[in-house]
């Protein structure tokens, strides 16, 4: 009894697996018909009760190729011009000359494939070589033997190619991790790039994937007081430009008497004066008289800068007071000069935050910056406002340096926030990593490290203690579709260069409805003249035969939806000739039971004879098949990877259905009774 429940199990089991493995797709396919031909109040009140599940399944359902259902192509371009600027020394890539020559560079190849690293090389010589400096004043030399101007310009020639080719391999490796979904990346040109995304029309989605850079970095957090005198500049900078003066041109700031007296206008306080006294001797209120908006516009233009954020001065180890300052020129002077004292900064507003990144941007800005130091933004609202009309944002103060980057990530994975809301996602590193890691912490505790991703500050977490085994977390992710959009980024690499998207088109089909029909035609005549086949030539053996060949296509679809593969007509070119495989398996196993029964053995007795010596050959012949399907899959692309896919699923699937399934079902039948029997369709003698 236990041996019949075991081999029911063998053909129960595979089918309700294949069923559970492509539920997403009969899903996907049920709410697609339920939402067509609803109106646009059908369509809300259907977003609202099935969009979550909808966008669920959708994801783990089987995809068609862009010859059978179309999808996404896409035209991205390596942004060349950006790794020649962060290649160049962090000193010198700020200067006004050689962010002309930039600018001068990028507007160039907007209209033209020639190389990069040529035109820039033009536009240099015409630009900066004429006032006596070379661009071995820009880029830093490893090796004396290649201070030469053509050395420089070969490596960094190379630097681009390679960032092509990389940026290839880390695309394929973030919507294709499994290799499954015949995605085609091929060069354009010198620096762009064409891409098919068969079955998928998420833009957003794929958006987000290809110009993510995922430049992770981990840097310290300053505290020091020094920022004061270069936000106080850059407010000086900005008053200059806004009313068209020189930089050699003076502006007069409204000082402040007292530092306590320095609230911003975001507390409603009148309490700002001026340093110059009136008859009386007591200094005068520069906004005297003024109402709240009155005032408030007249300190964004004294201060453009610093009252786009709310600064907290407090005492290290102590907390940030309720009430912001204003960094006049008075209060800066007086905090710059007490080295106890430390800041936070807040920005109230997404538009802010937004001014405050465009400012930086600037090359004149940058350079009124302490060179060790970086301005950077925190990529989400501050917990408890991200759902408020005017979210805040943290800003920080960090090394330019980072301690560690994401080069010694290994792995990552999504997970819920256990001390809080969210998600966040659990990072390892590699052994060198792990070993810098402990340093650091160990190094910094009671300090902030700041987790910076593509110059956004992602969490800023205070170290308790030194950290040992690799382990680091990243925090902030609002769903777990953000957290894995930030995992798979961060497994897969980063770009080496940034990648811009230039076209990007949603496809229909590129074959038509009547070759499709054709196709799927000729797949069902073959599949029933196998049928056939198999039930005259060997009579009862050959229904149970297909049986397992059923069985074994369902098994390969499923299997294929399981990995997120596509399926396309090259792929059902392959499940086609699963199916020849399948059989041909019982075909070797019927003929060797034959010969058998023909011999006189028993039923019972051909049956396991039969299965014994047929093992050997069909194992030989399917091992030599995979191999062959290997080498197309790893060694090929798109149409060709989908093909090998299928074939190679086919092959295991064919392996346990000829085999296992097969051999279950022929044993239940001949089990029933001593005397039962089954026609291979053997001759009678």
């Amino acid at each position: 009894m236990k041996g019949k429940v075991s081999k029911y199990l063998l053909i129960i089991v595979p089918l309700i697996f294949a069923g559970v493995l492509m539920y997403p797709t009969w899903r996907t396919s049920s709410l697609e018909k339920e939402k067509s031909g609803l109106d646009s109040a059908g369509l809300v009140k259907w977003n609202q009760q099935n969009g979550e599940e909808y966008k669920r399944n959708k994801r783990q359902a089987l995809k068609l190729g862009l010859d059978l259902q179309g999808g996404m192509y896409v035209t991205m371009e390596i942004d060349g011009v950006k790794l020649l600027e962060e290649a160049a020394d962090a000193t010198e890539r700020s200067s006004e000359d050689f962010q002309n020559v930039l600018k001068a560079t990028a507007k160039e190849i907007e209209t033209s494939d020639e190389g990069v690293v040529d035109v820039f090389k033009r536009n240099f010589d015409k630009t900066i070589k004429p006032k006596g400096k070379s661009v071995i004043n820009y880029y830093s030399i490893v090796d004396l033997k290649d201070a030469t101007e053509e050395k420089i310009y070969d490596r960094l020639k190379r630097d681009v190619d390679e960032a092509i080719d990389q940026a290839m391999h880390v695309l394929h490796r973030r919507l294709d991790p499994t290799g499954t979904k015949e995605l085609n990346i091929q060069k354009s040109g010198t620096r762009r790039l064409l891409m098919e995304l068969p079955g998928e029309m998420d833009e957003k989605y794929i958006e987000e994937l290809i110009t993510t850079v995922a430049r992770l970095e981990f840097k310290l957090l300053r505290g020091g007081n020094d920022i004061l005198r270069a936000f106080h500049n850059i407010d000086q900078y900005l008053v200059r430009k806004n009313k068209g003066l020189t930089t050699t041109d003076t502006v007069v700031a409204p000082a402040v008497a007292k530092a306590d007296s320095t609230k911003a206008d975001t507390t409603k306080k009148d309490s700002t004066a001026t340093a110059t006294k009136g008859d009386s001797g007591k200094p005068k209120d520069p906004y005297a008289g003024l109402t709240d908006e009155q005032k408030g516009q007249k300190q964004r233009e004294e201060y453009p800068f610093t009252t786009l954020f709310l600064t907290f001065p407090y005492q290290k180890g102590g907390n940030p007071g309720k009430d912001p300052y204003l960094l006049s020129d008075e209060v800066v002077q007086q905090f710059s000069n007490n080295p106890n004292v430390e800041f936070s900064f807040i920005i109230p507003s997404l538009e802010n935050k937004n001014k405050i990144k465009e400012y930086l941007k600037d090359p004149a800005i940058a350079r009124l910056l302490p060179n060790d130091l970086d301005v950077v933004l925190s990529a989400k609202a501050i917990r408890g406002t991200e759902k408020g009309n005017n979210p805040a944002f943290d800003m920080y103060i960090v090394k330019r340096e980072p301690e560690l980057t994401g080069d010694v990530i290994t792995d990552a994975r999504e997970d819920r926030n256990s001390g809080g809301p969210g998600y966040v996602v659990n990072m390892q590193m590699n052994d060198d990593g792990a070993e810098k890691w402990a340093t650091i912490t160990g190094a910094n505790v009671n300090k902030r490290i700041a987790v910076v991703l593509d110059g956004e500050v992602y969490s800023a977490p205070v170290v308790k203690t030194r950290i040992s085994g690799g382990g680091s977390v990243i925090e902030g992710m609002a769903d777990v579709e953000e957290a894995s959009l930030l995992r798979t980024v961060l497994k897969a690499g980063a770009l080496k260069a940034p990648v811009k998207i230039i076209e990007k088109r949603v496809v229909g089909p590129s074959l038509g409805a009547d070759s499709i029909r054709n196709g799927l035609y000729a797949a069902m005549i073959a599949f029933i003249l196998v049928v056939l086949f198999m039930t005259v030539y060997y009579s009862g053996a050959g229904m149970v035969a297909n049986i397992a060949m059923m069985i074994n296509v369902l098994l390969n679809i499923a299997v294929l939806s399981a990995f997120g593969g596509t399926l396309s007509l090259p792929g059902i070119g392959g499940i086609i000739l699963t199916i020849g495989l399948a059989v041909d398996a019982n075909i070797i196993i019927f003929e060797r039971v034959r010969e058998e029964l023909y011999k006189g053995r028993t039923m019972r007795a051909a049956i396991d004879e039969g299965f014994h010596h047929a093992l050997p050959p069909i194992l030989d012949s399917h091992v030599t098949t995979f191999i062959s399907g290997a080498v197309l899959y790893f060694l090929g692309y798109g149409p060709i990877q989908g093909f090998a896919t299928t074939l190679m699923i086919g092959i295991i699937t064919t392996l346990f259905t000829g085999i296992l399934v097969s051999r279950a079902v022929i044993d239940l039948i001949v089990s029933r009774s001593p005397n039962a029997t089954l026609n291979f369709g053997q001759h009678k003698i």
